[in-house]
């Protein structure tokens, strides 16, 4: 083979593929739609892309810990106001941006491939209305999301307000890595919502919309959210901060819980989605 593999070795990874999308469909409750080698190549992107914005979002956290370390005051006489740290502050926003753009590139690289999926088609099939934010999301979570951020932003706008130096600094890392994660599930909500539909059943069509959510809720859980003071303000001492922190954590992630429990389970909204019309 030009490619370096066998027949017996392609029909294997195909077969592979087609068996783990079988066990994905039959994890949301739809056992009664068959896998196939279109879905299996869409879950293949996507789980790579995941992985991918996993170990991103993990390297950005190691890198808000970076600035908010190499810059804590040596001694009593560096109040750490100086010209260093400003220049650190300007070095995260960079990261920051270089976040997002790499979150836009994943997104497009998942785009790509749905396109290249779609022309495969010999027919297109697509829902009488585009399923928005309140479908994919759902308002709970688009609530609880905001209210998330909202928190975490109020508390560190709070360590700013105190008069350490170094207080204030970690307010600032924190404040600015806020600003970049938020801006970044913006974006990313909005490709996932604006991806072309690829289906020509009904069946195709409750995948597609099962992909949506699934996307679109992954994307809005806060992990970041609650890992970044661990990299910046929880070093600070103060100790009010901290305990209001982990009160907010607490509750935070009962919220997300109750949420998860009470509505509706994603193959099933995906199900109503479809037959809507």
């Amino acid at each position: 083979m030009p490619n370096g593999t066998t027949p017996d070795a392609d029909r294997s990874t195909r077969a592979a593929s087609l068996e783990g999308a079988r066990v994905w469909l039959a994890g949301h409750g739809l056992t009664d739609v068959p896998p196939t080698p279109l879905l299996a190549r869409r879950l293949a992107v996507r789980w790579g892309a995941r992985l991918a914005a996993q170990l991103l979002l993990a390297a950005f956290i190691v890198a808000v810990a970076l600035t908010y370390a190499i810059d804590l005051p040596a001694g009593a006489a560096d109040d750490g106001s100086g010209p260093d740290r400003r220049w650190s502050l300007l070095v995260l926003t960079a990261v920051v941006a270089g976040l997002v753009l790499a979150q836009t590139l994943l997104d497009w690289w998942v785009r790509r491939v749905d396109r290249r999926a779609g022309a495969t088609l010999r027919r297109r099939a697509a829902h009488p209305i585009r399923p928005g934010w309140r479908t994919v999301l759902g308002v709970p979570r688009a609530v609880f999301a905001v209210a998330t951020f909202a928190g975490a932003t109020a508390l560190a706008i709070g360590s700013l307000t105190v008069r350490d130096d170094a207080a204030r600094y970690a307010g600032a890392v924190l404040l600015i890595a806020l600003c970049g994660v938020a801006v970044g599930m913006v974006v990313q909500l909005r490709h996932i919502l604006t991806r072309p539909v690829v289906a020509d059943d009904e069946a195709s069509l409750t995948a597609d919309v099962l992909l949506r959510i699934e996307d679109a809720r992954e994307v809005a859980t806060p992990t970041v959210v609650w890992c970044l003071p661990v990299a910046s303000v929880l070093d600070t001492g103060l100790g009010w901060w901290t305990t209001a922190w982990l009160v907010f954590v607490a509750l935070s992630v009962l919220a997300l819980l109750l949420i998860t429990v009470r509505t509706a389970r994603r193959g099933t909204v995906a199900r109503h989605t479809t037959m809507a019309r």
